[in-house]
């Protein structure tokens, strides 16, 4: 009889689901369980395809844009946020919607509208095309928020006066890029107004500061989560920059690229913010297939928040 090889797995603590995601689902089960099926979805309520696949098999219905919906079924807008010009048409076609932005997003959006109303003109450090970018920049008059992604862009753009600028982030993003950026947006712009708080979340942080953790005791990385997850994605390159020579985003266990790990001794699996656990055992069982496996827990943090839903559907029908 073969032995396995022998491998430590590094399971790193915080991974997975966040408050702000865990809110979202129960929002649309909720609005399943008051409204019955169908209810609408816009966009990806958050960017995994088992959680969305599920929520699918239960009744909903997940759509781009609202006017794919009937005005006769409620909606819900995602956990990214939305441009205020979306639940601005769904009051117009007198339909019933749930928001389900992450209040940590919802945060950025007042912090934004402050700004605003001081007249400031807001730079956002983020990802061009990111539902919660669009979501973040539509919460104010067009040309009022000046987005940019690198240190590069810092030196390109023009914005009105600056001496009047503030600065906000999307809450996804790697919290050491995001600090290259701004200490170049300070530089150019002395005058510019940070948030009060850093706008980073604290599941993007606490995540990232696991990997980090476990990234000098391990021969690859595997993050749990979808490509079109933000956080899934730094999650990566998080590892890639704390030194760990491999590392590979995977939806699930069959994505596993066994070929590039053969010879591994041990591994790191984490998972982005939008990963249910499930997925996370689904990967470990696969390692336990192939290997004799002793898992180490490394916990860099507790956490305990805990987001509420929405008055309407804590209120009976």
């Amino acid at each position: 009889m073969d032995t396995k090889p022998p491998l430590t797995l590094y399971l790193a603590a915080p991974r997975g689901f966040c408050a702000g995601v865990d809110r979202a689902i129960k929002i649309v089960e909720m609005a399943l369980q008051k409204w019955g099926a169908p209810v609408y979805v816009r966009h990806e309520i958050v960017h995994n395809k088992f959680v969305v696949d599920s929520l699918r098999d239960k009744g909903a219905v997940f759509v781009e844009e609202l006017h794919e919906c009937p005005t006769d079924r409620p909606v819900i807008f995602s956990a990214h946020g939305v441009p205020k010009a979306v639940p601005a048409e769904a009051r117009r076609r007198e339909m019933v919607y749930v928001d389900a932005t992450c209040p940590l997003v919802s945060k950025v959006h007042v912090e934004a509208e402050r700004h605003h109303a001081a007249g400031l003109q807001m730079i956002m450090i983020g990802h061009a095309g990111h539902p919660e970018v669009l979501g973040t920049m539509g919460q104010l008059p067009e040309g009022e928020v000046l987005l940019v992604e690198t240190v590069e862009d810092v030196a390109n753009i023009a914005p009105r006066d600056a001496s009047r600028l503030a600065y906000i982030t999307q809450t996804t993003l790697s919290v050491d890029d995001t600090t290259a950026i701004v200490a170049a947006l300070q530089s150019r712009f002395p005058d510019i107004v940070g948030p009060a708080k850093e706008d980073i979340c604290y599941a993007t942080t606490n995540r990232q500061a696991s990997v980090k953790a476990i990234a000098d005791r391990i021969d690859a990385l595997f993050v749990i989560g979808a490509p079109n997850s933000s956080n899934s994605r730094r999650l990566v390159e998080v590892g890639s920059a704390a030194g760990c020579n491999y590392s590979q985003l995977v939806m699930r266990a069959d994505q596993i690229d066994w070929r590039a790990i053969e010879g591994i001794r041990s591994v790191g699996v984490t998972a982005g913010a939008s990963a249910p656990e499930v997925l996370v055992d689904e990967v470990v069982d696969a390692f336990r297939a192939r290997f004799d496996v002793t898992v180490e827990l490394v916990e860099t943090a507790r956490e305990n928040v805990e987001f509420k839903v929405p008055r309407v559907l804590r209120e009976p029908t």
